[in-house]
This record gives C-alpha cells, structure tokens and sequence, in this order.
C-alpha cells in the first residue's frame, strides 16, 4: 500500500461544492427557459389608455395678495382597452386627476377595483374636483390670468402628454 498524504478529504468537498452549484445552475437554466416559453406564448403588452370625453365644469380663478387660488372640476370619460389575446388584467387601484404643466389641480378620483378580460374594453366616468382650493405660485397664477382667452382644454390639463 501507498502512503496517504492526508489531503482527500479536500477533493471530497471541492466536488460536494461543484455538484451542488452545477445543481444550483441547472435548475436557474431550467426556471429561465420556462419563463422564456411563457412570455412567448402569451407576449404580454400593457394595457392601453383614452381620453374619451373631458367637460369643464368650473374654473375659478382668484387673486390673493401673495398667490392666487385655482379652483377646478371636471367630467372625464376615460377608456381602457386590453389588447392581449391570452392574458386578462385586475386593476386593485386606479387613479384619477388633472394636471396643468405638470401641477395636480384637482383632487385624485379612485375607480372602483376591476378586472379586465383579454380583448375588453372597459369605460368610467369619474368627476374630478378639487375641494380645497390648490394656492398657486405667484408667477404661475400671472400665467394662467395672461392666458385668460377663449378656452380649449388642452391635453396636458387631464394628465396626458402633448
């Protein structure tokens, strides 16, 4: 018999060690081509978003001495459609508000929770206010007294980009 130079047990664990990362990759190979066949199959796109209808029913436009005060309410209609064949989609919390340049002037209006099925469309049609008048910044509230002319509701006003 040979001499033994004490040093296998080393080897034991080193292959222990590669077995179970081998192990470890595999199954990640395996989870990652799974994942791969499902978005595949069902090619997931986000649902998408219309303004369908906006009626402006008030506007109120104060001066104060230090800002001035804007005072809002809106009818929207807005639909959502999802255009995915395979996949439905449950809305938990849905959000409502207008925007102007980028400032919230009413408050936000929750929609009910819901769901969604492959290829619907679903409509709602929230009034958005604010109940508390929103205090503008002094250079913005001359802004909005220069542009005073006849109104359009442009789109930035609901929260959509130009």
């Amino acid at each position: 018999m040979g001499k033994d130079c004490g040093n296998h047990g080393d080897d034991d664990i080193r292959q222990a060690c590669r077995r179970l990362l081998t192990i470890l990759f595999g199954l990640a190979l395996i989870v990652a081509i799974i994942a791969l066949i499902v978005y595949l199959v069902l090619r997931p796109t986000h649902p998408r978003f219309f303004l369908q209808d906006a009626t402006l029913r008030q506007l109120d436009l104060s001066n104060s001495s230090t800002s001035g005060v804007l005072s809002t309410a809106l009818q929207v209609t807005v639909a959502s459609r999802n255009p995915n064949d395979r996949v439905g989609v449950y809305y938990d919390r849905l959000d409502v508000y207008a925007s102007y340049k980028y400032q919230q002037i009413t408050l936000a209006a929750s929609l009910p929770p819901v769901y969604q099925g492959h290829g619907d469309v679903d409509v709602w049609s929230p009034s958005i206010s604010n109940i508390i008048a929103i205090p503008l910044f002094k250079p913005k509230f001359d802004n909005y007294r220069q542009k005073r002319a006849p109104m359009a509701l442009p789109n930035e006003w609901l929260g959509w980009p130009n």
